[in-house]
């Protein structure tokens, strides 16, 4: 053969990639000194507004083998969570779906496939949850008016349609359940103003599902979501979410393109096997293993039952109460969360110091306020798993042995 069609010159030898081996013995930041460690996570009572304590049964479901996020096992889990979700909400909506991610996730989802820039929309804010959705909308381009209470304030019906009728939204948006504020806000009748007027009725129930009432196609709710780490007890970064027909009729006849790609509900009602198709086509990757913790926290509430549910927070939440104000402690609200009790920070105390000690001396998590309610509540979460008697009384104990040994200032 003519060698001259293999010869190679000294110019085209130093244009050759560095050689694999030498590339490697370059490294010069070594293996941190932590990554050498096993892994440890100490052993917390979580009686905070969420995550709740996951209870074995979800932690075991969790450990499963992985499997594809394609495989038609996986399919067929997917469709019993939507199963469950429908029970969960009491909806027969077919656009019914868990979202990848945390209940944020599922919070944009809603506004970015129903809203488009320019539009006007209507948040209901009595707490954080209602600031972050009007955040949501404004970066999008939506045309956002607020409904403004202090922490914890309740709307009246009345009040609603005024707003509605002044601002003609193409949505409303109202927390169900306010953590921030300990606030379990009435739905009756909101559902029936905004089809009157020609609006959808965004409800978010991340810290009331399963532990108040909630009746999605009752009550006339357009798009409800919820989250996964709370009464729901499986472990953060799943978000349920239903969209009604009317809500799907607005959602697939925009004429821009949502904003987020992951969170379009063009792809991802495919990848859930809600848009008809015959064939479920790749979008992105599922949390495999959060599905399955998912389908498993479905699965006890559906064995238990949803009025048991509601029923078991509401005996809890009273039992707690009582000790509370034995312990001369304030409740915050009347209309009260089962999920989330709210007590107003006790004179002379420095809330932080309180729920640091009860941390160090009692491996209890409670939280204090959240946006605007930080400085004038201590928040106490029994949810799911956590929603015990017993589980009531080590908070109560834990609180009683922290304001008696936390320093009290004499104003």
């Amino acid at each position: 053969p003519d060698k001259s069609k293999f010869d190679i010159s000294s110019d085209a030898l130093c244009e050759l990639p560095p050689r694999v081996d030498r590339s490697m013995s370059s490294v010069t930041i070594p293996p941190p000194a932590c990554m050498l460690r096993p892994l440890e996570v100490p052993l917390r009572y979580l009686f905070g507004p969420g995550p709740s304590n996951v209870p074995p049964r979800i932690l075991a479901a969790a450990s499963r083998p992985i499997i594809g996020h394609m495989h038609p096992e996986m399919y067929e889990i997917m469709n019993d969570i939507k199963r469950g979700i429908q029970y969960a909400f009491q909806t027969e909506n077919n656009m019914t779906i868990a979202m990848s991610g945390s209940g944020h996730a599922a919070m944009e989802c809603a506004v970015f496939n129903t809203v488009e820039p320019g539009e006007s929309v209507l948040i209901s804010i009595n707490g954080i949850w209602g600031e972050r959705v009007a955040e949501i909308a404004e970066r999008m381009g939506a045309n956002v008016h607020r409904l403004v209470k202090t922490p914890g304030g309740y709307f009246t019906n009345k009040e609603i349609e005024q707003a509605i009728e002044k601002h003609k939204p193409v949505l409303f948006f109202l927390a169900h359940g306010e953590s921030s504020a300990g606030l379990c806000h009435p739905v009756d009748g909101i559902g029936d103003i905004c089809r009157k007027h020609n609006c959808l009725f965004l409800v978010d129930t991340v810290a009331s599902l399963g532990a108040a009432p909630i009746f999605m196609d009752k009550q006339n709710i357009d798009i409800l979501y919820t989250g996964s780490q709370k009464a729901l007890n499986a472990p953060p970064g799943t978000a349920p979410i239903s969209f009604n027909e009317r809500a799907c009729r607005k959602m697939f006849n925009r004429k821009t393109k949502p904003l987020s790609y992951l969170f379009d509900m063009t792809h991802l009602s495919n990848y859930w096997g809600c848009d008809g198709k015959p064939a479920r086509e790749y979008h992105h990757t599922g949390p495999v293993s959060g599905f399955f913790s998912l389908r498993e926290s479905l699965a006890i509430l559906a064995e238990k039952g949803l009025e048991e549910s509601w029923k078991k927070h509401t005996e809890v939440v009273a039992y707690l109460y009582k000790g509370l104000e034995d312990l001369g402690l304030k409740l915050f609200i009347d209309l009260r969360l089962p999920s989330v009790t709210t007590i107003t920070v006790p004179d002379g105390y420095n809330w932080r110091e309180l729920l640091a000690y009860i941390m160090k001396h009692h491996q209890i998590e409670m939280t204090g306020g959240l946006g605007p309610s930080i400085g004038m509540v201590m928040r106490i979460g029994l949810m799911g798993y956590n929603c015990e008697k017993t589980n009531a009384d080590k908070a109560l104990n834990a609180l009683a042995d922290a304001l008696k040994n936390c320093k009290k200032s004499k104003s």
